[in-house]
């Protein structure tokens, strides 16, 4: 939620085309070039973008018409790679990002120490960050103190099309179109004047609002989409629905530096034991595809000769036999050198899906002597855990880049490390050899070999029990006009709303 609403309010370089996503166009750079090594990107900015006027609420200075300039790009380049920001993931696509160099106000060029293909969308995506707002004081900036400054941290201030207006906790955010957005002087200003986004944590209670007209947008669960779509407001029209396949996965993460996940045939066993294709049909009605591995189904990086792993108890068994697990004292549970395979998996308190597929998970496990606990937890702990790899098991998901970098999420290097997004401490020397091989491959069908070579490795390997592709299913007011899908989704700075059909702001 917190990187969706900081995109409302700022904005990068450039962004992907909707139609055709392998492709850039300019937003705040007038226009870039690059080196034919690779190496150096020369970036020169359009004049006249502004950053939102705000009134600094630590030490009440006004801050108006400040311009933006390639200072405030090396700014947040320098604060990502700053060792003491807590930013960890970030920081690794940075990596090899050696420096910002400003030749003037408008034009900055980007160093990188090595060739890396993810440089350009790397470089293209970069925001600049408001200096005066985060370094308002004398001496270099201190990055343990730019964590703990909670008060700026609770503001947005940008230079996008939308402007943070209020933040009430527990009830709504608020954002209002920037007047001053330089998009506007290219005709690219977006036309909704308000976006609110309301927060309600019960599943039920969001529904009832989108019926009664309180919310304007929600995804919809599965079983929402299924049974709940037939009420008057869907029939009418006065609410529409959209499906599209999402560039997205779940997994079930096991925690190899814990003994009981430390062999591949025990992971391989646990996956064989999940019924994937009930939980598809049961919990998900079928809106979603059957995930072998990191990358998006339709994407050229995966490798279409890998199937999904079966559920197959018989074979599951015997794998966890050959890997030294028996029930030695009859009890139903395995044990291996004295200790029981036992273990807690973490669950999400506010996701439904979850607290419907665990309890078939489990058992399943217990059918063949797993002992599978099930943790309730609030996302902020369960956050927490992730970053101080203290649980055994999680069930999550990641976004499925267009251009993957598995580096972030499964390179060695990254293991170990607090806040990482290879919170599971997934090692490989073979993986780690391709990871790096990828990085600094340009040529399409090399990459996709390397691509497809690493998805094995995952797949013998199975770090992850590899879930599901989801379909996201919105359910949308029909007031709104334009709405497109897009291979990446449906841009809301494309939506309008003819007038006679507006309403009050909520909250204003």
């Amino acid at each position: 939620a917190a990187a969706e609403f900081s995109a409302l309010c700022n904005s990068s370089l450039a962004e992907r085309n909707y139609e055709k996503p392998e492709e850039f166009q300019p937003l705040m750079a007038e226009s870039w070039s690059v080196s034919e090594d690779h190496l150096v990107y020369r970036i020169k900015l359009r004049k006249g973008i502004y950053w939102h006027d705000f009134t600094d609420p630590v030490t009440g200075k006004k801050h108006t018409d400040v311009e933006v300039t390639a200072a405030d790009f090396k700014f947040y380049v320098d604060v990502v790679k700053n060792p003491d920001v807590n930013c960890e993931p970030m920081r690794g696509y940075l990596q090899d990002l050696k420096e910002v160099k400003i030749i003037n106000d408008y034009e900055f060029e980007v160093h990188w120490s090595r060739p890396y293909y993810g440089s350009l969308m790397v470089t293209l995506g970069l925001s600049p960050m408001p200096r005066h707002l985060y370094h308002a004081y004398d001496g270099p900036f201190d990055g343990r103190r730019f964590n703990d400054d909670h008060v700026r941290n609770r503001m947005i201030v940008g230079c996008g099309p939308y402007m943070f207006v209020r933040w009430d906790k527990d009830r709504r955010v608020i954002f209002r179109r920037n007047p001053r957005y330089f998009g506007i002087r290219y005709g690219a200003a977006p036309a909704l004047e308000y976006i609110v986004y309301e927060i309600i944590k019960h599943p039920n209670t969001r529904f009832q609002a989108l019926l009664s007209g309180d919310l304007d947008r929600l995804d919809l669960t599965p079983e929402q989409w299924v049974q709940r779509t037939d009420e008057k407001p869907f029939r009418d029209g006065t609410l529409k629905r959209y499906k599209y396949l999402a560039f997205s996965y779940t997994y079930i993460g096991w925690n190899l530096t814990n003994p009981l996940f430390a062999d591949a045939k025990v992971r391989r066993a646990l996956t064989m034991l999940i019924d994937r294709e009930k939980i598809r049909k049961d919990v998900y009605f079928d809106l979603v595809e059957t995930a072998t591995g990191p990358f998006s189904p339709t994407s050229s990086y995966t490798d279409p000769e890998i199937k999904p792993w079966p559920y197959d108890p018989s074979a599951a068994k015997k794998l966890l036999a050959e890997a030294g697990w028996r029930d030695e004292d009859g009890d139903g549970i395995l044990e291996k050198d004295g200790r029981k395979f036992s273990f807690t998996m973490l669950q999400a308190a506010t996701s439904p899906t979850q607290q419907r597929m665990m309890p078939m998970i489990k058992e399943t496990l217990a059918a063949a002597g797993i002992d599978m606990k099930i943790q309730n937890v609030e996302w902020s702990v369960y956050v927490q855990r992730l970053e101080e790899q203290t649980f055994e098991a999680c069930c999550l998901g990641w976004t499925s880049p267009i251009d993957p970098d598995p580096y972030q999420v499964w390179h060695s290097s990254q293991a170990g490390i607090r806040g990482s997004s290879n919170h599971i401490g997934f090692r490989n020397a073979e993986a780690d050899a391709i990871i790096e091989e990828l990085r600094r491959t340009f040529d399409m069908e090399k990459r996709i070999e390397l691509a497809r070579r690493f998805c094995r490795i995952l797949h013998e390997e199975q770090p992850y029990t590899f879930l599901f592709v989801p379909y996201s299913l919105v359910a949308q007011s029909g007031r709104y006009r334009n709405v497109r899908v897009f291979p990446t989704g449906m841009p809301e700075s494309l939506f309008w709303v003819p007038r006679n059909e507006q309403r009050p702001v909520p909250g204003l």
